[in-house]
């Protein structure tokens, strides 16, 4: 009921900052309860709904959809924001890394990219700023091009990053780009560091797993 109640209000702000100053105009035009004395509470209430509309928009729902698994309503959420740079800063670098992560599902790329670079430009806290710069590496990467991929990886580990299953991502893919260009030691120091994270995540667990069988064929 809550949630039904929360997405209405959400879905309808601009509508029923209408009402609400229409309420207040007839308030004080009739002289009602106080008149202009009581209109200012829904005058102050429609520019709050006003406000929030266009500063926060539906991103405080997106992330209950995403949570269950529902990528398409995300999207459908993701749609109703018509003026994304209007939107408060912190949250229209996670507008943006949103939009991105879905494009990356979508295996659009060049998109993905655009919009995390996007996030980046409207700042965000250290760790999201980390994690866009483990996107972009990890994108560069897929891409061929190593010498960008190693730039982004490198500012995403000194920025930080939000897990250890990140962490060691991020030292994976630097220790095979150090590989690739015959830099052993540098693969192995990053390896290492990927190691120590003690990641959880199955997949990283396995890539681990995988990238030793390589680095234990390094001399030296």
């Amino acid at each position: 009921m809550k949630a039904g109640l929360r997405r209405f209000i959400v879905f309808n702000r601009l509508p029923l900052a209408i009402v609400l100053i229409g309420l207040g105009l007839f308030l004080g035009i009739k002289d009602i309860g106080g008149g202009w004395w009581v209109a200012w509470l829904p005058f102050l209430v429609a520019i709050l709904m006003i406000a929030a509309h266009f500063l926060i928009g539906p991103m405080t729902l997106i992330q209950g959809y995403i949570e269950d698994g529902d990528m398409e309503g995300a999207q459908a959420l993701m749609k109703r924001v018509k003026y994304p740079n209007l939107l408060y800063k912190p949250v229209r670098s996670s507008y943006y890394m949103l939009r991105a992560n879905l494009s990356t599902m979508g295996d659009d790329l060049d998109q993905a990219e655009s919009d995390i670079r996007k996030s980046l430009e409207s700042g965000g806290e250290k760790e999201m700023q980390g994690a866009a710069y483990l996107q972009l590496g990890s994108i560069a990467y897929r891409k061929g091009n190593t010498k960008e991929a190693y730039e982004n990886l490198r500012k995403a580990v000194k920025a930080g990053l939000p897990d250890k299953d990140s962490e060691a991502s991020a030292y994976l893919q630097l220790s095979s780009i150090c590989m690739q260009r015959r830099d052993f030691r540098s693969a192995k120091m990053y390896f290492a560091k990927a190691k120590s994270t003690k990641a959880t995540n199955q997949q990283v667990v396995d890539q681990i797993k995988e990238m030793s069988k390589y680095i234990a064929r390094i001399p030296g």
